[in-house]
C-alpha cells in the first residue's frame, strides 16, 4: 500500500519577510493551486509584506485570504510609478482573487482615426487592433456620433471602408453634401488632407484655443497672398469653432475632466463617470467593479482609477468625490504617462462640485438599479437549483444552439451565465462542417465534442448547468459525447417546445431522465428562457453573417459568363455588391468586359428576376 505524499508546509511569512529587500516593487500572493490569490504594489516591498504577518488585527477579508497563501513572488521596480503600472498590468491580466476589479468590458465607444495614408474616421468598439489613434472612451454612442458628425462638417474627413474607398470611381453623396474632400478621386491633395487630420486631432485633444489661434494666423497669411477663397475657408472654420467655444461658456461647461463618484451597498459598488473633452459633455457611464469582498469605498474608487486609466489617456483633471489612496503617485504616473501634468483632485468648489454631486446622484441611482436586477437574477438561480435539485446556485450554466437554413451555414452557438448574468467575453460559436445538409443531431453533437474535448485536453473550465435546445435526441447527443469524454458532475437539460409552441410552455427533460413543464410562472424556467433565447440569438446572427458572406461571394461567380477578371472589374467599378446592384442595365454594361445581354443577365439574377430570352446566352 502506497502511502500519500506529506502534506505542504504552511507558508512561512515572516521567513519570507526576511529574504526581502527595501526597494519598491510588486507582490502577488499564490495558492497552493497555483492561481493567484492577490497583487500589490510597495514603495518598500519589505515593509509592506511584513505588515500582513504581525500581530496587528486585520479584516476578516484579509485573514481569509491569507490562510490561503502556499507561497509569495516579487518584482523589483525602479520607482514606485513604475510599480503601479505594473501591479494593475497584473491585475488585468490575473484578475486575483481578492483584488478590486475593473471588469473587462470592450464595448467602450472610440473615435478611430486610422494610421494610413488617407486616415479615416469612424467610430470603433471592441480591441484595440486597428492602428490609429484612439480618442475616448466616450460615455455613449451619441457622444461620438455627435463628435464624429462634427469633425466631418468642420475637416471633411473620410468615413468610408477601405473597400469602398480603393474601388471608387466618383464621389460619393458625402463630398456632394460637403462633408468630404473625395480624397478617393483625387479632389484633395495629400498635403492638404493631412492638415485636416492634424488639425482634427487638435480639437479631438481638447486644443481648440491653440487650434483657433493657428488658423487665425493661416488666415492672415493667405489674406497677405491674395488668397482670398483660402482666406475665407479659414474664417468660416474659425467661426464654427468659436461658436462651439461659446455654447460651451455659456453652458459653463468649458472643462477638460472627469468627475468620478463611488455608491456602495455592502460589498457592491458602482462608479460613476461623468466626462467633459473641451467643454463638450460626454455624457455618464456607470461602472460595477467586482469588489471582492472589499467594502472600502475609497479602496474602490482608488483600485477604478488606478486600472481605467492606465489603459487611456487621462484628461487634465479627474475631480473625484472622496480622496483616495495613492492619489499623488497616481497624478505622478499619469502625467508621465500623458506627457502633461494631470491633477486629481477632491474637495472641489463651484461647477466642478456640482459635477460631482451630479455623479453621485447617478451612482446611488444607478446601484439601487442595479442591485434590484441582481436580486431578481439571485431568486431565479435559486429556483433553478431547487428545481434541478443542485446542492447549490449554479455557477456556471451554458446552452448550447443551432441555426440553419434548410441546411445551409449551419452555425452552433455557446452562450455563458454566470450567477450575475451573461458573459459575452466567452461566448463562442463553431461553424458546422461534414454532416448532411440539416441534420441537427450531427451538428449539436460536432458542437458538443469541440467544446468538451477542448476542456478536457486543456483541464479547461466545465459549466453546472449544460442547456441543449431540443429534445431526447439533441440530449442524447450530448449525452454521448459527455459519457465519452468522462465528464461529469454536470446536470443536463433539454429545453423543448410544448405542444404549441409558445413561451411558458416549454418541456424540460432534467437530469434524472423527468420530462416537466414548469409552466411560465416558474422563476427556473425564466431564467432557462433567458439562456436559451440568448444562445438562439447569437447562433442566429452568426449564421445570418456566414450566410450573406457565402451569397455575396456565390452570386456572381453563379452567373455563365463571369469570370475573376470581368468580377473583379465589377466589384472595382461599383466599390462592392451593394454599388453593383444599385446599379441599373445601362451602367452595368458600361463596365470593361461586359456587353448589354451579359449586363441584364448581371442585373436579372442580383434582383431575382427572370433573366430575359435575349440575355441567356453570351453575346
Amino acid at each position: 500500500m502506497s502511502e500519500s505524499p506529506p502534506a505542504e508546509p504552511p507558508f512561512d511569512g515572516k521567513a519570507f519577510v526576511r529574504t526581502l529587500s527595501t526597494a519598491p516593487g510588486v507582490y502577488r500572493m499564490i495558492a497552493a493551486d497555483g492561481s493567484v490569490l492577490y497583487v500589490g504594489k510597495a514603495s518598500a516591498l519589505k515593509n509592506r509584506v511584513a505588515s500582513y504577518f504581525n500581530a496587528t488585527p486585520k479584516p476578516t477579508r484579509i485573514m481569509a485570504m491569507l490562510a490561503q497563501v502556499a507561497r509569495m513572488e516579487v518584482t523589483v521596480t525602479r520607482t514606485e510609478a513604475e510599480a503601479l503600472l505594473l501591479e494593475n498590468e497584473l491585475i488585468k491580466s490575473l484578475k486575483p482573487r481578492y483584488n478590486v476589479l475593473l471588469r473587462d468590458d470592450k464595448s467602450y465607444p472610440y473615435v478611430l482615426l486610422t494610421n494610413e495614408a488617407w486616415p479615416r474616421i469612424a467610430m470603433h468598439r471592441g480591441p484595440r487592433a486597428i492602428p490609429g489613434r484612439y480618442f475616448g472612451p466616450y460615455a455613449s454612442v451619441t457622444a461620438v456620433r455627435e463628435t464624429l458628425n462634427l469633425m466631418h462638417k468642420l475637416f471633411k474627413l473620410r468615413s468610408c471602408e477601405d473597400s469602398v474607398f480603393r474601388n471608387r470611381s466618383r464621389p460619393c453623396l458625402q463630398h456632394q453634401i460637403g462633408r468630404c474632400t473625395a480624397p478617393c478621386v483625387g479632389l484633395v491633395g495629400p498635403a492638404e488632407y493631412a492638415e485636416s487630420v492634424r488639425r482634427a486631432c487638435l480639437l479631438l485633444d481638447g486644443r481648440s484655443d491653440e487650434l483657433t489661434d493657428e488658423l487665425g494666423r493661416a488666415m492672415e497669411r493667405a489674406a497677405e497672398q491674395l488668397e482670398f477663397e483660402q482666406a475665407a475657408r479659414l474664417r468660416d472654420l474659425i467661426g464654427s469653432i468659436r461658436t462651439l467655444q461659446a455654447r460651451q461658456y455659456v453652458d459653463g461647461r468649458a472643462a477638460n475632466l472627469d468627475a468620478l463618484a463611488v455608491a456602495m451597498q455592502g460589498a457592491a459598488a458602482c462608479v460613476m463617470l461623468l466626462a467633459f473633452r473641451d467643454g463638450r459633455n460626454l455624457g455618464t457611464r456607470a461602472f460595477f467593479p467586482r469588489t471582492n469582498g472589499s467594502d472600502n469605498p475609497a479602496e474602490v474608487l482608488a483600485a477604478f482609477v488606478s486600472q481605467y486609466y492606465v489603459g487611456q489617456t487621462p484628461p487634465r483633471e479627474i475631480v473625484l468625490d472622496r480622496d483616495i489612496p495613492d492619489r499623488e503617485l497616481l497624478e505622478e504616473a499619469f502625467s508621465a504617462t500623458a506627457g502633461r501634468r494631470v491633477q486629481i483632485k477632491c474637495n472641489v468648489r463651484g461647477d466642478r462640485a456640482g459635477y460631482v454631486d451630479l455623479a453621485r446622484r447617478n451612482a446611488e441611482i444607478a446601484l439601487a438599479t442595479e442591485r434590484g436586477s441582481h436580486a431578481a437574477q439571485r431568486a431565479r438561480a435559486e429556483a433553478l437549483r431547487d428545481l434541478l435539485g443542485l446542492s447549490d446556485v449554479a455557477q456556471r450554466i451554458e446552452c448550447f444552439d443551432i441555426s440553419h437554413t434548410m441546411g445551409e451555414a449551419t452555425v452552433a452557438s455557446c452562450v455563458v451565465f454566470d450567477a450575475d448574468g451573461p458573459v459575452r467575453g466567452q461566448y463562442r460559436r463553431y461553424n458546422i462542417t461534414g454532416i448532411t445538409p440539416g441534420d441537427d443531431y450531427a451538428a449539436m453533437h460536432q458542437a458538443l465534442e469541440r467544446r468538451f474535448r477542448r476542456a478536457v485536453e486543456e483541464n479547461g473550465v466545465l459549466p453546472d448547468v449544460l442547456l441543449i435546445d431540443g429534445g431526447a435526441g439533441q440530449v442524447a447527443q450530448a449525452r454521448a459525447v459527455l459519457e465519452g469524454y468522462g465528464v461529469q458532475g454536470i446536470a443536463l437539460v433539454g429545453v423543448a417546445k410544448g405542444p404549441a409552441r409558445k413561451a411558458g410552455e416549454e418541456e424540460l427533460l432534467l437530469p434524472d431522465g423527468r420530462t416537466v413543464r414548469p409552466g411560465p410562472e416558474s422563476l427556473a424556467l425564466q431564467l432557462i428562457q433567458q439562456v436559451r433565447d440568448e444562445a438562439h440569438r447569437f447562433a442566429i446572427t452568426g449564421h445570418r453573417g456566414k450566410r450573406q458572406k457565402a451569397r455575396a461571394t456565390s452570386r456572381l461567380e453563379d452567373i455563365p459568363g463571369i469570370g475573376p477578371r470581368r468580377r473583379a472589374n465589377l466589384l472595382r467599378h461599383f466599390g462592392g455588391l451593394a454599388g453593383l446592384k444599385a446599379a441599373g442595365v445601362e451602367e452595368i454594361a458600361r463596365v470593361e468586359g461586359v456587353n448589354a445581354a451579359l449586363a441584364e443577365r448581371i442585373y436579372a439574377t442580383l434582383h431575382g428576376l427572370d433573366i430575359p430570352q435575349g440575355a441567356r446566352s453570351e453575346g
